[in-house]
């Protein structure tokens, strides 16, 4: 298995996962034309793509799925509450697949298990998913970890947690009271030293790749994100910072 990131941030973010037979995107926070831009730069195209995966439906994360998914008959599969709230039916596109919150599923040779996290959207679910070789764990827009969190993302392969914010910057910088509150609220983004806290109380022996992601340009930096999780991770895994432009390039997982 091997993932790559088409970019991670406030203004867009999606992620490609691949296995032996499958390819799948998890999120298209990009128009078509960027996406298909920046699918170029992994040397692949949408026709590559299985499954669209959606994660919320908040625009940086859903912008870009139903127009990429309906021009290239891709399958997106969405929870009947992100669904309801992007204002959207479930007979709009014929390719599109309710998935039960709390049940795992089949996508080619890739295992998928949803994982509902507090977040302020409707039905908001990440993703771990998996090969007969390989785990990969995606967590980003979580305002807070739960014990289920905890058991869930103990034990991958490969890693893309979110490093939202540093909570001085945040409280200091220019946001309007009611989105400081929002950004780092239980039900908001995670920051820097939660990041580094879920890393210290998972199973992270097996991590080979680990990735911080969905890293805010007004609120963090890459420094502050960097010393807050290398001050506590101790494992060998290779810690990448993904970018918000570039994302990052494909990141190869070993068998277990």
């Amino acid at each position: 298995m091997r993932f790559a990131s088409l970019g991670s941030g406030s203004k867009g973010n999606s992620t490609i996962i691949q296995s032996d037979n499958t390819c799948i995107m998890i999120d298209c926070g990009f128009s078509v034309k960027d996406c298909v831009r920046r699918l170029e730069r992994l040397n692949k195209t949408p026709n590559d793509i299985d499954a669209i995966l959606v994660t919320h439906e908040h625009s940086d994360h859903w912008k870009g799925v139903l127009p990429l998914a309906t021009r290239y008959s891709i399958d997106i599969y969405i929870t009947s509450g992100c669904l309801r709230a992007s204002g959207l039916d479930a007979n709009s596109y014929l390719g599109i697949n309710l998935i039960d919150s709390h049940k795992a599923f089949k996508i080619g040779d890739i295992e998928v298990k949803p994982i509902p996290v507090p977040h302020d959207a409707n039905e908001p679910v990440q993703f771990i998913l998996q090969d007969a070789n390989s785990r990969f764990g995606i967590l980003t827009d979580v305002g807070s970890i739960t014990p289920y969190i905890i058991e869930q993302y103990s034990g991958c392969n490969g890693l893309l947690l979110e490093a939202n914010h540093d909570l001085q910057l945040l409280q200091s910088g220019s946001y309007p009271r009611f989105l400081k509150d929002r950004v780092g609220g239980q039900w908001g983004h995670l920051n820097n030293q939660q990041t580094a806290d879920l890393l210290n109380v998972i199973d992270h022996s097996c991590i080979q790749q680990l990735v911080i992601g969905h890293i805010s340009l007004s609120n963090n930096s890459k420094q502050l994100a960097k010393a807050s999780i290398e001050n506590v991770y101790k494992g060998a895994a290779n810690i990448i910072y993904a970018d918000q432009e570039e994302g990052f390039d494909w990141l190869h997982l070993s068998a277990l």
